[in-house]
């Protein structure tokens, strides 16, 4: 039976398309489970080809012979301008010159492309890039409504006709990862938070990958206050689980600068750092622990953080405006959003202080989840896309998808 093929970054590698197109694949195999599901990814991924050499300028080449010993189903790769960008002797991109020339080769058979950054406000290079990525795949996949309302009003601007397979797919979120609140003493003693006598029941998470654009600096900065008028309210204590490790060595400044204000509040006793790989089952259970989660970022398309967020029905905080991260708070009605330190304040002592509203929120984020972003829900409309970039392999029709507007 001809395979379903993948090709992404694969773990080990400390990449949140790698862990995304892990989840992805567990899913989708649940809708073909007869039907081989093959990874392609880049050397150093532990994938069923690692052929992806950066280092090359070619390096697409041995995926396409790859693709020629296996003849696919269809071609679903996973696309972040970072994994596939080539860069010569004196460090000059291609900007994904590589990338649209292996879809040229890979006409041959049914090709989706899945890009995690599509920004409202495209840059020149990025919108030639989508407009051209759009021509050559059959269909496209973009996370959010306003990304493709966004991607029309772009082009209309420079002239372009809007590609009509162009296909709103979320980010997926998995819907098997949930523990009741009698659960989560247990999980704190599985952690190992109950080694540490001064950390309170009730705890606000910031979690995740600690990089420069995730700014914990915003919470750590008021979270005295924000503890001791909770208290004052309550009678209850409060503390700041800030759980997470540096991935981009880019971020070790703010790494080191986030980790001295976490372990200032920790001599307190109002903060706790845990260090862990935000990856696997650790990473839902360390959520689970917490009332609510803070997500605190100042650059982001969408985010995986969020969909692990969605998948625990935690309710959260979330700057704005802020893309993907606006764009699904809306949508699920699970979070509060602010955009400035005061209005984050408000917003933590007001969900620390009111349970019906965390409850209100995560019930609200349980709905989503069963009925928007599930990965099982998510899975479906790939395999969707799938027939549909069959059929216009086979008839050399174009797939349409109506406009949003």
């Amino acid at each position: 039976m001809q395979p379903i093929v993948m090709i992404s970054s694969w773990p080990p590698r400390l990449c949140g398309i790698a862990t995304f197109a892990e989840e992805a694949c567990e899913f989708i195999r649940e809708v073909h489970p007869d039907r081989p599901l093959v990874v392609i990814s880049h050397s150093d991924g532990e994938s069923d080809y690692p052929v992806i050499d950066m280092s090359r300028h070619d390096w697409w080449r041995p995926v396409v012979e790859v693709c020629e010993k296996l003849d696919p189903w269809v071609i679903h790769i996973q696309h972040e301008y970072g994994l596939y960008e080539y860069r010569d002797e004196r460090g000059r991109g291609d900007f994904n010159a590589g990338f649209l020339e292996m879809l040229d080769q890979l006409q041959e058979w049914p090709v989706v492309v899945e890009p995690h950054t599509v920004h409202g406000r495209l840059h020149d290079y990025e919108a030639d890039f989508l407009y051209r990525m759009a021509r050559v795949a059959h269909v496209v996949f973009v996370k959010c409504h306003y990304q493709k309302w966004r991607m029309a009003w772009t082009f209309s601007r420079l002239g372009w006709p809007m590609p009509t397979n162009i296909m709103v797919v979320p980010h997926g979120a998995r819907p098997d990862r949930r523990w009741g609140p009698e659960e989560v003493p247990a999980l704190r003693e599985e952690i190992g938070l109950n080694r540490y006598p001064y950390i309170g029941e009730h705890l606000v998470g910031l979690v995740g990958w600690i990089q420069a654009n995730k700014r914990w600096d915003i919470l750590t900065s008021i979270w005295e206050e924000c503890a001791a008028e909770i208290e004052q309210r309550t009678g209850q204590q409060w503390d700041l689980l800030a759980a997470g490790i540096m991935r981009d060595p880019h971020d070790q400044q703010e790494y080191e600068r986030y980790r001295e204000q976490v372990e200032l509040l920790e001599q307190k006793g109002l903060a706790h750092y845990y260090e862990f790989v935000p990856r696997g089952e650790m990473y839902y259970k360390v959520l689970a622990v917490c009332d609510f989660i803070v997500l605190p970022t100042v650059d982001e398309t969408q985010s995986g953080t969020l969909a692990r967020i969605i998948a625990m029905n935690k309710p959260y905080i979330t700057t704005a405006p802020m893309e993907g991260l606006t764009a699904q708070t809306i949508e699920s009605e699970g979070g509060l959003m602010f955009t400035n330190q005061e209005m984050l304040k408000r917003h933590v002592i007001r969900l620390a202080c009111d349970e019906e509203l965390r409850m209100r929120l995560g019930n609200n984020l349980k709905k989503y989840l069963d009925e928007v972003v599930s990965w099982r829900v998510v899975a479906r409309q790939y395999n969707e896309a799938y027939e549909l970039a069959r059929h216009a392999r086979e008839t050399g029709e174009k797939v349409r998808f109506p406009s949003e507007f």
